[in-house]
């Protein structure tokens, strides 16, 4: 019996210091009994190179190399559109695999893609532009390359405008595009995705070419924890909070 944990966007940082002990419990009593946890992206909200220090961040990093060494789970992370920088060092520190967005999986028997989500946002042109040059490995490079202090200052401008932004955006933009996950589905030839982003849980049931298909939407933590657990033995797929 294989039991796999997903969860998405926590946005962490040491200023909510009451999120960061409540992914703590997390690991020890929800993915502690867990053979896998995936994490899909965003789950610091911000990150701008293996060399910061973070004293903030240690408890918490403590508690992802506890999960993995004593309790046996292992860690899986994607990118995120906040922490598109963590790299293999802090992969190492805390004993988590980095993969790849989309990445394709076996969960009951049936192929699954897990996302962060922002792919299929294509809506929202801005941000798209914004991600294919921050993903780019030369301006990453060029990023690394500068101090830590002036890294911050462009985080907390990017962060800035993107807040602005997003406060002057019709909601329709920034979700799924429909088109878009509909191709996805058809293109990897799988009937189930899940992915985070949008900050808009919920499962979603709808026939795409023949097929019927399941998107699985996983939550923010913000005001309480959001998570998918999924058991080999049970068909049953429900997003739970915890608090």
């Amino acid at each position: 019996m294989r039991d796999t944990v997903f969860i998405s966007d926590l946005h962490l940082l040491p200023e909510r210091a009451d999120t960061l002990e409540l992914f703590i419990k997390f690991t020890r009593e929800i993915a502690a009994q867990a053979d896998c946890l995936y994490i899909l992206g965003d789950f610091l909200e911000l990150w701008w190179g293996d060399d910061e220090p973070a004293p903030g961040y240690q408890k918490m990093f403590d508690s992802l190399s506890e999960l993995a060494t004593n309790d046996k789970t292992d860690i899986y992370l994607m990118h995120g559109n906040r922490d598109f920088m963590i790299g293999n060092e802090l992969a190492q520190r805390c004993h988590f695999i980095i993969i790849d967005d989309p990445y394709k999986i076996t969960l009951q028997n049936r192929g699954a893609l897990l996302m962060h989500g922002d792919t299929l946002c294509t809506d929202d042109i801005e941000y798209q532009k914004f991600r294919q040059m921050a993903r780019n490995p030369a301006w990453q490079q060029q990023l690394l390359s500068k101090s830590l202090e002036e890294r911050y200052q462009i985080a907390q401008s990017i962060r800035d405008n993107s807040k602005q932004s997003t406060s002057e955006k019709d909601e329709a933009i920034m979700d799924v595009n429909q088109n878009e996950t509909d191709n996805v589905f058809i293109k990897n030839e799988i009937d189930l995705i899940i992915h985070g982003h949008t900050h808009r849980p919920m499962i979603h049931h709808k026939e795409v070419n023949g097929r019927n298909t399941t998107r699985v939407v996983l939550g923010d933590w913000h005001a309480s924890g959001s998570y998918l657990r999924v058991n080999d033995n049970s068909g049953e797929l429900k997003l739970q909070t915890y608090t």
